[in-house]
């Protein structure tokens, strides 16, 4: 029976000994499980309504919207329909017509954990259908000694400088198109729990544009002004978003990303 006692306790005395040489590890560790939300964020572009209360010639609409593919990148797309009216020196014209966009945003801002800020970069492949329609026009005349008040749309006996009426009888040019690509950066931030508003600033150049016969796009649902000469078009909105939590994703700390990213630049034996 002795015999026994002393084998166990030398037994127990060298797994004792073997577990006292191993190092042991006084770091904290972090056990809580930190998630990041993924899922669709939508929303309405608040300017867009402000100006179609704003302004008697104008009414749009924009629905903007995004869903979070990964921890930074974001795909979106806005949907909307314009319809504008301008007066330009010799002629009234109204476009009206439907755009939409599509892309991918990336989010350039480093958050706190539970914070979900956005500052990003990003752009879009841009596609719009619409018409044009010239209300009426005068015509350009370079001898204007003999100007007649009679000529002019609103006719002013005391007036002498208008040219003479071209027609004041609508044409409208439909199944319009026009195509571009769009650079945007803008901001995000949460007001209130999963409530953002935000603002962009877009530089968008035409790859595509559908001119009417006998007349030109000035204006483009999506695209604002065209410009002679020149492709360029600059665009904004300001939004109000709702994100909707689909899933969640485990977010790695620094100490972990540092980890994987050191095993991964390892070479193989």
């Amino acid at each position: 029976m002795l015999k026994y006692i002393i084998s166990s306790f030398l037994f127990f005395g060298f797994l004792l000994g073997h577990s006292q040489t191993k190092p042991l590890d006084l770091q904290p560790k972090d056990t809580v499980s930190r998630t990041d939300p993924y899922g669709i964020r939508v929303g309405i572009d608040l300017s867009k309504l402000l100006l179609s209360t704003l302004k008697e010639d104008y009414t749009g609409v924009e629905i903007v919207g995004d869903y979070r593919l990964t921890n930074n990148w974001y795909l979106a797309a806005e949907l909307g329909n314009e319809k504008n009216t301008k007066q330009e020196d010799l002629f009234n014209f109204t476009t009206s017509g439907s755009y939409l966009k599509l892309g991918a945003d990336y989010n350039t801002y480093g958050n706190w954990y539970g914070m979900h800020n956005i500052i990003h970069v990003g752009g879009r492949y841009a596609l719009s259908s619409f018409s044009q329609t010239l209300n009426n026009y005068q015509i350009f005349d370079s001898n204007r000694y003999w100007s007649n008040p009679a000529y002019q749309i609103d006719p002013d006996p005391n007036a002498t400088n208008d040219f003479p009426i071209g027609s004041n009888v609508a044409q409208e040019f439909s199944s319009l198109n026009a195509s571009w690509l769009e650079a945007v950066i803008g901001v995000k931030a949460e007001l209130f729990a999963n409530i953002f508003l935000g603002a962009s600033v877009r530089i968008g150049y035409l790859v595509t544009n559908k001119d009417p016969e006998g007349f030109r796009n000035l204006w483009i649902p999506g695209f604002n002004k065209v410009t002679d000469d020149s492709n360029f078009g600059v665009g904004y909105n300001y939004t109000l978003t709702y994100f909707l939590p689909l899933y969640k994703k485990a977010k790695k700390n620094k100490e972990e990303k540092k980890k994987t990213k050191t095993a991964e630049e390892a070479p193989l034996n």
